[in-house]
């Protein structure tokens, strides 16, 4: 587990930089527009650091609340505008100079989504394919006769060869009927059709993490097959060697290096004992597992590291040149788009459970787990949290950049601003849908905190 300090730092990097990318695109655009720029802030409240520069003297600001940032334009709404500023408010703008820079800043999260996707496919990815790993005896997977090693070839009229692509056909499947139906591969390469039926109960399976627990089964990982044994790690002291097939911890069945590290990690300093197979002979010995200390928590340490061996056609390496890395980077950020929004329609039908939605609490944690594990999948996070970034700011809410526009698209087809009383209530029914779904989603990170 992360400590909330890893926590706090990873969760305001990710919104620092994900605020900086979505003002700075209201920010050039605006200029582009011919718009004066009074202030850019990173964060709310009290500024701690301020700088003015340009010709128009615009005030760059680092603020106290790092949860937000704003652009302020010139705006004659708020104040009288000096000769030599005449039209370069926002208001006294074209309404579709309005509208660009309203779209702007959803546009930039999108634009960001897609270069953090190319940077990390750049010089090609290795990829596990989407597979069948242990299935629960009863469950839905055993039911539709998934077994151990099935590649998922098609879910619907969709091919998939990543999981990810792979998740979002399934959860686009099963909320439309409850049914999924599944194109499979076997071992020997022979393919069949079979269909997850979950029924009533697909409203349940999308709540966070209960898709596979809820579906009855695991993708299919690396068996625990040792191919690396550092000097330090206990591991190499036992006697254990490459090659290893790690069964059982402490009478804990081990079927991949998920298996393995959930045993291992809070079992710091305890002997246990190790049953393994070599050669195709079981053996067993007996192992201290070692410590390690990361932010002030202990965790347990065996030294071992995984390999392909006996897995090799699970495993695919995408190459890519610039260019279609770029392609495929689009196309990444366009299906997750699409999916989200999906997913919000469907939270409204009540097709998706409500669960779904995130507060800062759970992005805090999502982000400190991902940057200990590395800047490729803290990148990741943010393009993920970016597309849902700009997908949440374009909602027709008045108090977001969706809301913006249908104003600016209404003031267009009447010819004239709505009323300030009409702008007021507007502001008012935003703000009560925004302060609902915060309530939702502090609710959804308190429930998960206690379980």
């Amino acid at each position: 587990m992360t400590s909330f300090l890893t926590n706090l730092l990873a969760f305001i990097a990710l919104i620092s930089i994900l605020v900086a990318v979505h003002e700075y695109g209201h920010y050039i655009v605006g200029r582009w527009s011919g718009m004066k720029v009074l202030r850019f802030s990173i964060g709310f409240g009290r500024p701690i650091w301020t700088r003015k520069s340009g010709k128009d003297q615009t005030e760059y600001c680092l603020s106290a609340i790092p949860l937000g940032g704003y652009v302020r334009f010139l705006d004659s709404r708020e104040a009288a505008i000096e000769a030599e500023d005449k039209g370069r408010a926002f208001d006294q703008r074209p309404i579709p100079a309005r509208i660009a820079v309203l779209l702007a800043g959803p546009a930039f999260n999108f634009l960001f989504a897609i270069l953090a996707y190319w940077v990390l496919m750049a010089g090609g990815v290795m990829v596990i394919k989407p597979a069948v790993g242990t299935v629960e005896s009863g469950s839905y997977a055993d039911q539709a006769g998934l077994e151990f090693g099935d590649k998922i070839v098609n879910v619907g009229d969709a091919a998939v060869t990543q999981w990810e692509a792979t998740l979002v056909a399934i959860l686009g499947e099963m909320v439309d009927d409850g049914r999924v139906p599944l194109t499979l591969e076997d071992s020997d390469g022979r393919l069949r059709e079979a269909v997850l039926d979950v029924g009533n109960d697909k409203t349940r399976l999308t709540e966070p993490g209960v898709l596979f627990d809820g579906l009855g089964f695991v993708p299919w990982q690396p068996p625990a097959i040792i191919a690396e044994l550092p000097d330090d790690g206990p591991a190499v002291a036992s006697g254990l060697a490459i090659g290893d097939r790690i069964t059982t911890i402490a009478g804990e069945a081990i079927a991949n290096f998920e298996d393995l590290r959930n045993a291992v990690q809070p079992r710091a300093g305890q002997d246990v004992a190790i049953e393994y197979v070599r050669y195709g002979q079981a053996a067993s010995v007996d192992v201290q597992i070692g410590k390690r200390v990361l932010d002030g928590e202990t965790f347990g340490y065996l030294g071992v590291g995984w390999t392909t061996q006996g897995g090799d056609s699970y495993y695919q390496r995408l190459v890519y040149t610039p260019l279609e890395s770029l392609s495929a980077a689009a196309a990444r950020t366009w299906m997750s788009t699409v999916f989200t929004v999906n997913m919000l329609a469907r939270m409204v039908t009540g097709d998706v459970s409500i669960k779904n939605i995130s507060g800062p609490i759970n992005i805090a944690q999502i982000a400190g787990e991902s940057a200990e594990r590395g800047w490729r999948y803290f990148l990741g996070i943010l393009a993920i949290i970016s597309i849902s970034l700009g997908v949440l700011n374009l909602l027709p809410v008045p108090v977001l950049d969706g809301g913006q526009i249908v104003y600016q698209v209404v003031e267009a087809l009447k010819g004239g601003p709505l009323t300030e009383r009409a702008q007021i209530l507007g502001q008012q029914v935003g703000i009560v849908a925004l302060l609902l779904l915060m309530s939702f989603a502090f609710y959804n990170d308190i429930a998960r905190l206690f379980g």
